[in-house]
């Protein structure tokens, strides 16, 4: 669409100092001025400030970042979050025309790319969830998720399991079992956790009855009357990629039926193709009562999050009052990316892609478990995959533990990857392998090979507790 008569750009900047059209013209900006700034005035997340350095990323283009004349391999769609990949057409030309058409709209009034984007969720979702409530991300929507489980049902408690991560903010912090929520306790009141199905290393083994079993103590225990939802992610993302026994999430909707309990699923990280379907949750078929989502929504290309609930759910919202909400709700750019998303995963037919492309890595990824002694497992599904560092096979003793005081080894691997102009996420002793949706062969044959070399610095720190 083009602009209206009269606002050509010419006419827009008419009046702009030369400062001015510099910042609009977008002129490319000296890296070291930009490293100077950030160091100066940027506080970067979840990091002591004294001594970052980090790399000036000028452009990115599909699986590639760019710095200057270096290219990096963002081999895992950066917080696992750019799906498409960086600057997909389709994505960016909505964004721009809806910045000509109207940036902001107050959540009162209707606006299309909100109700285009709430129907074509509905649409791709799993069963009857029918209705949207925007947020800006996924930390929002899972507070919103507990708002809404405990409005509806008049009760208080969620259950939730250990290694999870649900987000930022307090109520969010509280759910997740991450070391990150330390700091900020005490949380919110009424979340009780329980123990992750981890079938590479948890109490129960790879069996299926033996966690559900526990879920149900835990509900006993706490008293189901009083439980308004078990909120989990269907694969446990930044927690280690723990993909639970077939079966699990169909025996936690199960429960929940059981005992008058909402089924919720955090979708934020497994959602939009990242598995090698839609969803988590359509791997064993099973329909949440809520299911919130972000990151791949938009690419991340628009901060943008959500929680869609089942039909019974948002009748319930028709004559009680929906007490969530925010400014920015259903932001219009944010969902005008969000539709050409959907759009673009259809046309592209890029969630058959991720299936077919993460059989490819997964497959390769064992091949360098058979050559590197410090690797212990290897999981995942579709191009959501993690590859677990071990001191030893037998006893899966942890390489650097998990929620532990050190990331030595999380570190040196993650630059070890940067000097060969790889970028993986790391943590402690994981590695997330999560490339986008359209990751070529080539690139899937770069990324795997940088990995192959920096795992010799795995297999040295495992024998002998030494980086060099």
């Amino acid at each position: 669409m083009g602009r209206p008569p009269g606002s050509s750009a010419a006419v827009l900047f008419r009046g702009l100092d030369s400062a001015a059209m510099a910042v609009v013209t977008k002129r490319p900006a000296d890296p070291s001025s930009v490293a100077k700034d950030t160091a100066d005035h940027v506080l970067v997340s979840w990091s002591a400030q004294g001594g970052i350095k980090q790399i000036v990323i000028t452009r990115a283009e599909g699986s590639w970042l760019h710095a200057g004349e270096r290219r990096i391999l963002d081999f895992s769609s950066g917080l696992i979050n750019v799906n498409l990949g960086h600057g997909h057409p389709k994505v960016v030309r909505a964004i721009q025309e809806q910045a000509e058409r109207v940036c902001y709209v107050t959540p009162s009034f209707g606006e299309e790319s909100r109700a285009t984007l709430a129907r074509l969720l509905a649409e791709i979702t799993p069963g009857d969830l029918s209705k949207t409530i925007f947020t800006t991300g996924g930390s929002e929507a899972n507070e919103h998720a507990i708002k809404i489980a405990r409005m509806f049902t008049k009760r208080h408690k969620i259950l939730t399991q250990w290694r999870s991560f649900h987000g930022q903010s307090q109520g969010a912090m509280t759910l997740g079992g991450d070391n990150r929520r330390w700091a900020a306790e005490p949380g919110i009141t009424g979340v009780v956790h329980f123990l992750n199905p981890d079938p590479y290393r948890s109490v129960f083994g790879s069996y299926l009855n033996k966690p559900l079993a526990h879920v149900e103590e835990v509900i006993w225990y706490e008293g189901p009357e009083y439980i308004a939802a078990i909120l989990v992610e269907p694969i446990p993302g930044t927690s280690g990629v723990l993909v639970p026994p077939d079966g699990y999430l169909k025996g936690l909707r199960a429960l929940c039926d059981r005992y008058g309990i909402l089924l919720m699923f955090d979708e934020v990280m497994t959602g939009f193709g990242r598995t090698g379907r839609w969803f988590g949750a359509d791997h064993e078929s099973v329909v949440p009562d809520v299911m919130t989502f972000a990151k791949g929504v938009t690419s991340g290309y628009v901060p943008l999050g959500g929680a869609i609930v089942s039909e019974k759910i948002a009748r319930h919202f028709d004559n009680n009052v929906l007490w969530v909400g925010s400014t920015y709700s259903g932001h219009p750019l944010a969902c005008a990316a969000g539709a050409a998303s959907i759009e673009a995963y259809r046309e592209d037919g890029l969630i058959e892609r991720s299936a077919r492309m993460g059989e490819k890595l997964l497959a390769e990824l064992r091949k360098l478990a058979d050559r590197h002694p410090s690797v212990g497992d290897v999981r995942g599904r579709g191009l959501f995959a993690g590859i677990e560092l071990v001191k030893d096979r037998t006893s899966k003793e942890m390489l650097e533990r998990w929620n532990g005081p050190s990331s030595v080894l999380a570190n040196a691997l993650k630059n070890a990857l940067l000097q060969r102009d790889v970028y993986v996420f790391c943590r402690w002793n994981m590695l997330f392998v999560a490339p986008p949706l359209p990751v070529t062969d080539d690139e899937l044959a770069t990324g795997i090979r940088a990995i192959d070399e920096v795992l010799e610095i795995a297999d040295r720190y495992a024998a002998t507790g030494k980086l060099n």
